[in-house]
């Protein structure tokens, strides 16, 4: 599977880069940054309506900032190239928007906060967890570049504790130095507690999400936000 990623001079970027080079699945055949940065050993472009035409992508990888992923999202609509995108802040509004505009066409997006596999098992554990107990809070921790608070993952562990629970779920968000991506959701009654805790120590951890995703894209129906739509039957 041909793949160009977008923001590849990012560090999630430069991440993901690698991991498909390393790949003896897909070919990565391009990386596209507007600025014109370049990456070492990987064709770049400052335009990605012109990266997917010369290296006829078959798909799409999206790490770039949530001021322009829809503007990206428009281009590989128009050519009709399926993404996988790690960038964050969309609204319920804008997925709504995107899953519509998709139906009845054969254009398809994965939309994940969180491509690590041990947050996706934090995200149903909370799910099923919420059943059991009055309470529960979210904190969530991230090193202090990072663009969006809260963080995209931490709203869709609440999104889907929300499901199982009519109370609105707190969320903490703290971004210090020497972190890089951790969550744990605190549940709570009388005389006890349990928590639930992920860490990503480095952004490889990532990466065999990123490219499960990329192998199922073509599985999917349309946009759909999370990984777990492609880890579990039963969402």
């Amino acid at each position: 599977m041909r793949v160009l990623v977008n923001g590849a001079t990012g560090k999630m970027g430069q991440e993901v880069c690698k991991a498909i080079g390393n790949s003896l699945d897909f070919s990565l055949v391009g990386g596209v940054n507007a600025s014109g940065r370049t990456l070492p050993g990987v064709e770049m472009f400052t335009d990605l309506s012109q990266a997917i035409k010369e290296t006829k992508a078959e798909v799409v990888v999206d790490f770039t900032i949530p001021t322009v992923v829809q503007s990206n999202m428009e281009v590989c609509f128009a050519a009709r190239v399926p993404m996988v995108i790690g960038t964050t802040g969309f609204t319920d509004e804008d997925l709504v928007k995107w899953q519509k505009r998709a139906e009845g066409t054969d254009w398809k997006a994965i939309i994940a906060p969180n491509f690590a596999i041990g947050a996706i098992l934090l995200m149903k554990f909370s799910q099923e967890a919420i059943g059991f107990f009055q309470q529960a809070e979210i904190i969530e921790y991230h090193h202090v570049h990072k663009l969006d608070a809260p963080s995209g993952t931490a709203l869709r562990t609440q999104a889907l504790m929300s499901k199982k629970h009519p109370q609105s779920i707190p969320i903490h968000s703290v971004r210090l130095p020497g972190l890089v991506a951790h969550q744990e959701v605190i549940f709570g009654l009388p005389g006890q507690t349990l928590t639930i805790r992920h860490d990503s120590t480095n952004r490889e951890s990532f990466m065999p999400g990123v490219l499960l995703a990329i192998s199922r894209i073509q599985e999917i129906q349309g946009v759909v936000l999370g990984l777990e739509h492609i880890l579990f039957t039963d969402i």
